[in-house]
């Protein structure tokens, strides 16, 4: 049995190949920097799965991660905003990745996803950083294949959900004059078929591809078929020569819930044509293409049967919450604020489980959701990720799950939820819940916020907010109560 690498492995891509992978029989070692992540998928208990800590700015991870394999994905991408200059980034990255790869002793095989785009002055910087990595992995001294993909579709992917947002939100649309760009997109399962049968295939060796759907189209075309397959009425769509790509990104920015961070050099390579040129693949490794519209049929079919297996969101580093603990000395780690309320209740644990998870997302906060709705909006004037992130089960959470503008720290089921605050503050924050059973049919819910102010800002932000927090937190953790449909014996704030 061949044992496969996949880097990124928590990502969007990188998540549903592994799964394909073990489907197939392959021995996989999933190359990601959190074991946490790692254990919050469902596959991570699969016999044939194994975790290997990767960094890929850390040479030693990536020589470690290598041993013993034979076939290696290179699915690592830096444009992120936790990057301020992901084309050097990702270029260290593929250097190192080289560099362990030729030290391999076992390695036979290396496979990249890259991205279409002709090499000229015009092209985007994201698309040239795409090359720029595929040229540096070529002089691998093991056999190399690169497929290079436009526009994936496919519920959950980063494009669909800009497309999806736009033409749900906006049903008349002053755009950008890239809305007439010729592009070739492909379905997300096609691109996944691509990747697994090339590690059987000795023609794919050293070779670059290019894949896609054979249907070429602009992405004002693709809006129309979204708006058809998602029975919405017919959008009006008005291209105008004045958009930059600075503007496109923030235009994106306010309407989708991809960062502009992100959303800056995904505008700025919307100018670019993406057209499969080279198609040798196709005999190679025949197999059914989507086509754009049954790719989108099919994507919103997932999302509405809440069957998304991965997310954009998933990709980037799981941040834990080590800058507390509730067994620290208070002298230990600087100033942190705390605001903790706490009800007994006459209900089990797993009662008030099930609405304690469901928050965020369309259910919101149980209380003051306008003023949530405004703290989202205030967030993406800022820059930050505001609340569309939204959540990808409406009842189902993992460790590393984006929820709205906070991030699934830890769970333990009918005992602990603990979110990571990743809206723009001037410091840092949690939010927790812990369920405690009483053994008499009762149950003591207590909610924490935790603030660790940055600065004098953060100090006065602090003492800014105060005076919502008394109807804001106490009126959440009343509403989940409420919500399980339990009466409230007691109800206190303790700091």
């Amino acid at each position: 049995m061949k044992r496969v690498l996949v880097t990124g492995a928590s990502g969007y891509i990188g998540s549903r190949l592994v799964l394909r992978l073990l489907d197939e029989g392959y021995l996989v070692r999933a190359g990601i920097r959190s074991y946490e992540k790692f254990k919050s998928r469902k596959w991570s208990s699969h016999p044939n799965i194994e975790f290997s800590y990767l960094d890929v700015m850390n040479l030693d991870s990536i020589k470690t991660s290598l041993e013993n394999v034979d076939i290696a994905y290179y699915l690592i991408h830096s444009m992120n905003p936790s990057r301020k200059d992901f084309v050097a980034s990702d270029r260290q990255a593929a250097l190192n990745m080289v560099d362990a790869c030729n030290s391999s002793q076992s390695l036979k095989h290396l496979i990249y996803l890259g991205g279409l785009g002709e090499n000229t002055d015009d092209l985007s910087q994201h698309l040239k950083s795409r090359l720029e990595v595929a040229s540096i992995l070529k002089t691998v001294k093991i056999p190399f294949t690169e497929l290079r993909a436009a526009m994936i579709i496919g519920s959950g992917s980063a494009s669909f959900e800009i497309l999806r947002y736009l033409v749900d939100r906006l049903p008349i649309m002053v755009t950008p004059k890239w809305v007439q760009t010729p592009c070739e997109p492909i379905a997300i399962r096609n691109v996944l078929y691509y990747l697994i049968k090339c590690i059987e295939c000795e023609g794919t060796y050293n070779k670059s591809f290019d894949i896609g759907c054979g249907v070429i189209l602009n992405y004002q075309e693709l809006m129309e078929i979204y708006a058809q397959e998602a029975n919405l009425p017919k959008r009006v769509i008005i291209p105008v020569p004045v958009f930059t790509p600075w503007l496109s990104s923030y235009w994106i920015h306010y309407v989708t819930p991809v960062p502009a961070s992100i959303a800056r050099p995904l505008a700025q390579g919307l100018r670019n044509p993406v057209i499969c040129k080279n198609i040798e693949i196709r005999n190679l490794i025949p197999q059914e293409l989507l086509s754009p519209r049954e790719a989108i049929k099919l994507a919103l079919d997932k999302m509405q049967h809440h069957e998304v297996e991965s997310h954009w969101t998933d990709a980037g580093l799981f941040r834990p919450c080590e800058w507390w603990s509730p067994d620290d000395p208070s002298w230990s780690g600087g100033t942190v604020y705390y605001d903790i309320r706490e009800a007994r209740v006459k209900s089990s644990a797993e009662e008030l489980w099930q609405p304690l998870v469901r928050i965020g997302g369309q259910t919101g906060y149980y209380y003051g959701n306008w003023l949530w709705v405004l703290r989202g909006i205030l967030d993406k004037m800022f820059g930050g990720v505001g609340l569309r992130r939204g959540r990808r089960h409406p009842s189902q959470i993992e460790v590393g799950d984006a929820l709205d503008f906070w991030r699934v720290a830890k769970i333990v089921k009918d005992k602990q939820l603990l979110l990571n605050a990743e809206m723009k503050l001037p410091g840092l924050a949690v939010l927790e819940f812990d369920i405690v059973d009483n053994n008499d049919n009762t149950c003591t819910i207590r909610q924490i916020a935790r603030f660790h102010p940055s600065g004098l800002f953060g100090i006065l932000y602090w003492y800014l907010v105060l005076p919502f927090h008394e109807f804001v937190f106490s009126g959440m953790l009343k509403g989940i109560i409420k919500a399980c449909g339990k009466k409230t014996i007691s109800f206190k704030k303790i700091k």
